[in-house]
């Protein structure tokens, strides 16, 4: 842990300046308490770092919590080990995947399935209930329930230390969410341009608690996070239903880990009740599961937190940027990715170059930095990667 002010504490080994100058403006606005935390993972995003941990007072940054409301991830363990995955090839498992689950920005279901439905229900009860309506976002919000998205979203078959194996994926609120989050960020611009306020970004701007705009936001914000924790449970239903019919087997789900990492909640920190926004970043308080990812190539971990009161109780959500995604296409190419990839049954495109492992930080490094902050349950390698283009 470093202590780069009094208020800003960062837990990454490996920070780039922009990241570093970014958080250090975003911890000098008036409302954050007691202190912005930088979370090993972390590098440059919009307005706020990806990988930070903002508390803020009387006040919301709508970019703080991002454009993919509620992305996270889930991870089922099932009764099968590696010995009942060695008999047969796993790429018509991987078809199966991608086959029932729409990938790439912009697919979507053509129809929904029964248990799409049933939440799609509940979703749109909850906006009523919220008082909006959101179709106002996405006419076609439903049919995007089920549907991965693109960039390091993914759906993974992996295996853990004991060789069982684990059904892995991470996705968000999908356009629905995206648009949500555009909207109220643009809403916040125009009300610190009305006052007059002088931002140090303008990605920062922020909403009064109080006013009519903030209570707007949290309530779609609150219901982009449902849509998003449906999303991933009804595309782990397909993933799940793939397996079955690819073994043969119902598959046993012996345990379930669901957790957002782009969300905002209230929480208590030092004293104070504040709006706690996790921006690439996840609960990590005393007791609590979690999972981190690496990449599309490297280990991902299932974690139990150790609820570190200086890190606001939190830890990273994954690998984090090293390098962006034109420069990852400058710097690798597809043999690259080919020997990054031997031996996980994955789709072979060039589209996947800027996800390639390199252009990640170093997993091993990011979790020796988040010793303090999380215990390592179980450690997971892919043996199947689906990704969307």
């Amino acid at each position: 842990m470093e202590q780069i002010s009094k208020r800003l504490v960062n837990w990454a080994s490996i920070l780039d300046a922009g990241a570093r100058e970014q958080a250090e403006r975003a911890s000098r606005m008036p409302f954050i308490h007691p202190h912005l935390a930088l979370m090993p993972d972390a590098h440059l995003g919009k307005g706020a770092t990806v990988g930070s941990v903002i508390p803020t007072l009387g006040a919301i940054i709508p970019a703080a919590v991002g454009v993919d409301i509620g992305c996270g991830m889930i991870a089922v363990r099932t009764q099968f080990t590696l010995d009942d995955f060695r008999a047969r090839p796993l790429a018509p498992l991987r078809v199966a995947i991608e086959r029932a689950v729409p990938l790439s920005a912009g697919k979507h279901n053509t129809r929904l399935t029964d248990t799409a439905r049933e939440r799609a229900e509940a979703l749109a009860r909850r906006a009523e209930e919220a008082g909006f309506d959101p179709g106002r976002y996405a006419g076609n919000w439903e049919l995007q329930l089920g549907s991965l998205g693109s960039g390091n979203h993914f759906i993974e078959v992996t295996l853990d230390e004991a060789g069982r194996v684990w059904l892995f994926l991470h996705s968000g609120s999908r356009g629905v969410g995206n648009r949500i989050a555009q909207k109220h960020i643009r809403v916040a611009q125009e009300q610190c341009a009305r006052r007059y306020i002088d931002l140090p970004d303008r990605d920062l701007a922020y909403l009064v608690e109080g006013e009519d705009e903030f209570w707007a936001y949290i309530r779609e914000m609150r219901w982009a996070q449902e849509f998003a924790w449906s999303n991933r449970e009804e595309m782990m239903d397909r993933v799940v239903d793939c397996v079955a019919e690819w073994t043969g087997r119902d598959v046993e789900r012996r345990e379930v880990v669901n957790c957002h990492h782009n969300y905002t909640e209230r929480e208590t920190h030092f004293g104070k009740e504040v709006w706690l926004s996790r921006k690439g970043a996840i609960n990590a308080e005393k007791g609590r599961a979690g999972l981190i990812p690496g990449s599309m190539g490297t280990a991902s971990y299932v974690v139990v937190g150790k609820g570190n009161p200086v890190s606001l109780n939190s830890s990273p959500h994954g690998a984090g940027r090293e390098y962006s995604r034109s420069a990852a296409r400058r710097a690798f190419d597809r043999d690259d990715l080919r020997k990054a990839m031997v031996g996980i049954e994955y789709r072979d495109s060039d589209a996947f170059i800027d996800e390639i492992p390199a252009a990640y930080k170093d997993i091993d490094v990011v979790m020796r930095d988040a010793e303090d902050l999380v215990e390592i349950r179980h450690t997971l390698r892919q043996i199947v990667n689906v990704k969307g283009n």
